[in-house]
């Protein structure tokens, strides 16, 4: 049963599982909460207090249509840790969009920060191409829905050669992307247009850090996490054989051997 909490105007739909020191992990673009379902039971087990919430326009959580910046989800996120009442520092990490989120809340409350995980994202600011890009699939997906799109990106957010090898793995992603909000997934894409560039950003990181990538992801390749890896002193590399944008789904175990070597450090 999804919890929910009501914060900064909007209701936010979360689960919270386990004991422990917390670990908020922020979903990906067009996903939801459940694309983390595979690392909950791992990291329960590894003594740490799950928290894996819907971002503002996706899964349960309201949809506001427009334009959802960076900082928005940020403040989101961190409004959610201070309503379930946690004051110790946190570790979070995030994939895709959701790893940009994550160099977000290192900018606006990096005290509040105890480690890292950036998986399959980018620091780069926007480029002009990019964001006309961004703004031109957010009108398509409110124009059409987001079924072409789903069913377009299927075989770019997998590897290609998993989406016939991995079925149920295959469902899912495909199920993520049909059940988002076309509203809610074109105002965090117009979002996305306007971000900022991380770069100067992750040389400040003070905080144990770990940069996972598929080694076939398109989207973020892995020359992406070796720049982050030189950006942030002291980061740990892992590149996911096996996988394309979404190791944590089509390689579980591998994904979830990183964060154990990470969180064993």
């Amino acid at each position: 049963m999804t919890r929910t909490a009501d914060i900064n105007g909007i209701t936010i739909g979360y689960d919270d599982e386990g004991v422990g020191p917390a670990f908020v992990l922020v979903h990906g673009h067009p996903f939801d909460r459940s694309m983390w379902w595979p690392q909950v039971p791992v990291l329960t087990a590894e003594g740490y207090r799950v928290i894996t919430a819907d971002l503002r326009g996706y899964g349960r959580s309201t949809v506001v249509p427009g334009l959802t910046t960076l900082e928005t989800f940020a403040r989101d996120t961190f409004a959610l840790i201070d309503h379930l009442g946690i004051d110790e520092e946190v570790v979070l990490g995030g994939l895709s969009m959701g790893g940009q989120i994550v160099m977000e809340c290192w900018r606006l409350f990096p005290e509040r920060i105890a480690g890292l995980v950036l998986a399959d994202t980018f620091p780069q600011g926007e480029t002009p191409e990019g964001r006309a890009h961004r703004n031109r699939v957010a009108d398509e997906l409110l124009a059409t829905g987001m079924s072409g799109y789903a069913a377009a990106n299927l075989p770019k957010m997998m590897a290609s050669y998993n989406v016939p090898a991995m079925p149920r793995v295959a469902e899912h992603v495909h199920a993520m992307m049909l059940d988002t909000s076309p509203e809610g997934a074109a105002a965090a894409l117009r979002g996305r247009a306007e971000r900022p560039d991380y770069q100067k950003l992750l040389t400040t990181v003070t905080v144990p850090t770990l940069i996972v990538v598929g080694r076939d992801d398109e989207f973020t390749p892995v020359s992406d996490a070796e720049l982050m890896h030189r950006l942030i002193p002291g980061s740990m590399l892992t590149v996911v054989d096996g996988a394309g944008h979404l190791p944590n789904l089509e390689q579980p175990a591998a994904f979830n051997a990183a964060l154990h070597a990470f969180l064993d450090q």
